[in-house]
This record gives C-alpha cells, structure tokens and sequence, in this order.
C-alpha cells in the first residue's frame, strides 16, 4: 500500500504518531511564506500542537486539499500493512524489527543528529516528560563515544613519522 509507505515516511520526517496522522485533516494544513504548518491536538497527550514541516513530507501527502478531507484518506493500520512494513525493511537489508512507531524514533534521532535541543525535540514529539526524549540523547551520546573510539583507535595507527 503505497499510502501506508508514505505515511511512515511522513511520520519520520514529522515524528507523527500514527493516530495523529490518520485523522490529520486538510484543515490542520496551513501555509504561510512559503513554509508548511500543520495545527492539531494530539490524540494520547491531548495537547495542541503547531509543527511546521519539510518539503520532504509535504509531497508525501495526498494530492487533493479538501478541508473536509483526511490528508492520508483510508489510512489503516493493520496486520497487512505491519507485514508489508517488514517486507520493506528486510529489502532495504534491514534485519531490525521496525514498526511504525519506530518513525517517530527515527525524526527524535535525526534531530537530535543536526543538533536540535533536547527540549525542541520533547515539544514537537509531544512528550509529557522530558526524560522520554532524553533516551534518544543517550542513543546520540553513546554513538559519539563509540565513533570518537574507532576515531582514536584510527589516528594512533598512523605513524606521523612515516617515510615513503
């Protein structure tokens, strides 16, 4: 189902959980200056959110704004689109399981990447407590050390004294 493909990219590049982006509706959808905004209350936390997006997943949205309209209209979740879900990853050569919530940890980790602060993060996943976003910094942490280890390990390998 190429719509429940493009909602999962829709939620890593939004952090959107999948029953927000199921009942997004074209009347959540704003634009101003060029930029895309999308208002909403989230379904679990109950709180409104105004989380502009990238240009990446604006075009994974459907093409046909109707204010009445879902974004994603006839989104499902189900055992089918799961299966397709590993399908995909397994031909991407990924032998982790992945579920649509991983989405949303895939948007908190490529912020948190780029440098985006902790605290922005927890806002814009809607999270109650900050300590839930901070697990993702210690993902970030812990790959920082282990990268600055093979880079140690690296540089002391290499002889500054080398002749050719």
């Amino acid at each position: 189902d190429d719509q429940f493909k493009r909602a999962f990219l829709f939620s890593c590049y939004t952090g959107m959980r999948f029953s927000d982006i199921k009942r997004l509706s074209w009347s959540n959808v704003s634009k101003d200056n060029g930029n895309t905004y999308l208002s909403f209350k989230q379904k679990k936390t109950r709180l409104v959110e105004n989380l502009p997006i990238k240009k990446e997943a604006e075009v994974l949205m459907d093409n046909f704004p109707n204010d009445s309209e879902r974004v994603f209209k006839g989104l499902k979740y189900s055992a089918e689109n799961n299966h397709k879900l590993e399908v995909w990853v397994l031909k991407a050569g990924i032998k982790k399981k992945i579920t649509f919530h991983c989405a949303r940890h895939t948007n908190a980790v490529m912020l948190l990447n780029c440098g985006t602060d902790v605290n922005t993060v927890s806002k814009m996943l809607g999270h109650n407590n900050i300590k839930t976003t901070q697990i993702y910094a210690q993902v970030i942490e812990s790959k920082i050390s282990s990268d600055m280890l093979k880079l140690r390990k690296k540089v002391n390998s290499i002889s500054l004294y080398e002749t050719k």
